[in-house]
């Protein structure tokens, strides 16, 4: 099968920084302010700096564009948290090293090209420090296809089963979940239009990652009137893919108009909702690009869906800019 070597070094990957990023989580104090970001900035860099030496290991030539970087965190005054994040990685691997992590987490640094890797290694930020979803997201892409994707779920669960789970892909060959700790993956597909139980959409829980009553609107005019499941982070992908859900709308914020997607933040999810039989496109319905740059900067807002209602979606989209005065 294509991509095989890179599906399993990326599982791995995601599976060791998980370990990571939860005993991080497990030791930050219930009554932290969520304005203190320290603990997120120690599991984003294990998290990083294990994915890319695991990458950097199996495939030496591939570049890694990643959201971190090691300059803040060499600097003298960081020496403390340059501590902290090394000592979560030697219980992981003993003989890591300060200059170690370091030069693993700046492997991140590399440039889109005709194949490289896309890394987010921790997706929702607020959901991390809170105890609820957060997502570990890992991608190759490959003459501007995502080819391979992977997320890690630490909080979500599947079917009331224990938390923990891993979805994943390969272009061409199905969309697959399993727990994160390892087991026998079962196949994910989008919910089919006759399943109204499942006929509603997912957004973020933060009401600046969107237009919020926009979404709400299109939502009702394509007939979804259930309230919506907010999520935190890219496990509302998985939520698309594994039919708990028919849409996932994230319209660009009336704040922020000219604001643009980071590639990191969907190409992973993107990939599994595709081979789960879904649909991915910004608001104009054009793919999102992922080899242009770090940032989607041809594509704005997404929309997410099982397929069958995306031109529904877009056709209300178009109304609803059509009647704007601003349109």
């Amino acid at each position: 099968m294509a991509y095989e070597r890179e599906k399993q070094v990326a599982i791995a990957a995601v599976q060791t920084a998980a370990k990571l990023t939860e005993q991080v989580r497990g030791d930050i104090p219930e009554a932290i302010e969520k304005k203190d970001k320290s603990p997120v900035t120690v599991a984003d860099y294990g998290s990083q700096a294990l994915i890319c030496k695991a990458l950097g290991e199996a495939f030496p030539t591939d570049p890694i564009v990643g959201e971190e970087d090691a300059a803040q965190l060499r600097q003298p005054e960081m020496s403390p948290t340059l501590d902290k994040v090394t000592s979560y990685i030697q219980a992981l691997i003993p003989n890591a090293t300060p200059d170690q992590v370091s030069n693993w987490i700046d492997r991140g640094n590399g440039q889109v090209g005709a194949r490289f890797w896309t890394l987010d290694p921790i997706d929702g930020t607020k959901g991390f420090l809170r105890r609820d979803q957060y997502a570990i997201a890992l991608a190759l892409i490959e003459n501007g296809q995502v080819q391979v994707g992977v997320m890690g779920c630490p909080a979500l669960s599947m079917d009331g089963g224990e938390p923990g789970v891993m979805f994943f892909a390969v272009r061409g060959e199905g969309a697959f979940v399993m727990p994160l700790t390892g087991g026998e993956p079962t196949k994910v597909q989008v919910v089919p239009a006759d399943d109204t139980a499942n006929l509603r959409f997912v957004e973020s829980v933060e009401s600046g990652h969107g237009d919020q009553e926009g979404q709400k609107a299109v939502a009702e005019a394509i007939g979804i009137t259930a309230p919506s499941r907010r999520l935190d982070s890219m496990a509302k992908y998985g939520i698309v893919a594994s039919g708990q859900a028919a849409l996932y709308l994230r319209l660009p914020s009336p704040k922020t108009p000219d604001y643009r997607e980071n590639i990191w933040d969907h190409a992973a999810g993107a990939v599994v909702v595709e081979e789960a039989g879904g649909r991915v496109s910004d608001i104009h319905g054009q793919p999102l690009n992922f080899a242009a740059s770090a940032k989607m900067v041809n594509n704005r807002g997404i929309i997410v869906s099982n397929g069958v209602i995306h031109d529904q979606v877009l056709a209300a989209l178009q109304s609803f800019a059509a009647a704007s005065p601003t349109a």
